[in-house]
């Protein structure tokens, strides 16, 4: 089945599902991201700390699949956020990834206490402008750090990847988006390690529509508005998370899979308030 596409509010799309590539990296990574490609994946996301840019794009062009069909998310690193250094950053992604232009790029993360994220959003913008990328969007930013960049640019986002797992169905910023008019793209969407696979509300729906429970669970990140970015390297789970558009959970099941979250539910302290990466 093929994979629906989401609007942006720049007029542009992106696939409903993308893939994620950390860490896959050197040959073995190449291997994976083709599979993936092969599989049906036309959105892949890395980032310059995930050191495997150079992968990513080898993998694009060893796939054959031409290039105006798959679309590639990247990264600016926190250490990167002054104007220069971002938009040197944007150049140093085109060229590990051997494209003429980047289809989304990102600020990773706001890293607050250094203060230079408007910065890096302005270089986003003036690059766009530019050409070298052709849409533009965020990571873990907050409410806080999205409104002060429109405040200052004009520009609004057109994506905000967040942690967004069951276990933090994070309510409040899908409200926060839906209002300002961005996408939400999950990182992490089934919560790695403490995937909740065994939790009544998605195992139930597996065993009532006859399929896996991370498959229960990337649908009900389609149902509720989230485009998620699943990782896997091995190709059979690749297909099998892709496959997520012949079935529709019900409003109830939906409901009883966001009532996991839990207050604690990051996966580590990844609060955007404090933490930093650099």
């Amino acid at each position: 089945m093929a994979t629906p596409t989401t609007a942006l509010n720049d007029g542009s799309s992106l696939p409903a599902i993308g893939f994620g590539t950390y860490p896959l990296k050197a040959a073995e990574g190449v291997s994976a991201i083709v599979s993936a490609l092969e599989a049906g994946y036309r959105l892949l996301d890395t980032a310059v700390n995930y050191d495997n840019e150079q992968a990513v794009g080898e993998a694009i062009r060893r796939s054959g699949i031409p290039r105006e069909q798959i679309q590639v998310a990247t990264k600016i690193p926190g250490r990167h956020h002054a104007y220069d250094e971002a938009r040197a950053s944007i150049r140093g992604s085109l060229e590990k990834l051997g494209v003429d232009s980047i289809d989304l790029h990102l600020i990773h993360w706001p890293n607050p206490s250094v203060g230079l994220y408007a910065e890096a959003w302005r270089a986003l913008v003036d690059a766009r402008a530019d050409g070298e990328v052709k849409a533009i969007g965020v990571s873990n930013f907050t409410e806080e750090h999205l409104q002060r960049i429109i405040d200052e640019s004009g520009v609004t986002p057109a994506v905000n990847q967040i942690e967004l797992h069951p276990y933090f169905p994070q309510q409040q910023m899908r409200e926060v988006h839906e209002r300002l008019g961005i996408q939400t793209v999950a990182w992490s969407p089934m919560g790695k390690r403490q995937a909740p696979f065994g939790e009544p509300p998605v195992a139930d729906a597996a065993a009532a529509h006859g399929v896996t429970p991370g498959q229960v669970i990337l649908r009900w990140h389609h149902q509720i508005g989230s485009l998620p970015i699943p990782k896997s390297a091995t190709p059979e789970r690749q297909r099998q998370n892709l496959d997520i558009f012949g079935f529709e959970l019900s409003e109830a099941e939906v409901a009883a899979i966001t009532a996991l979250g839990r207050p604690d539910g990051r996966l580590f302290d990844g609060d955007p308030n404090t933490h930093e990466e650099m």
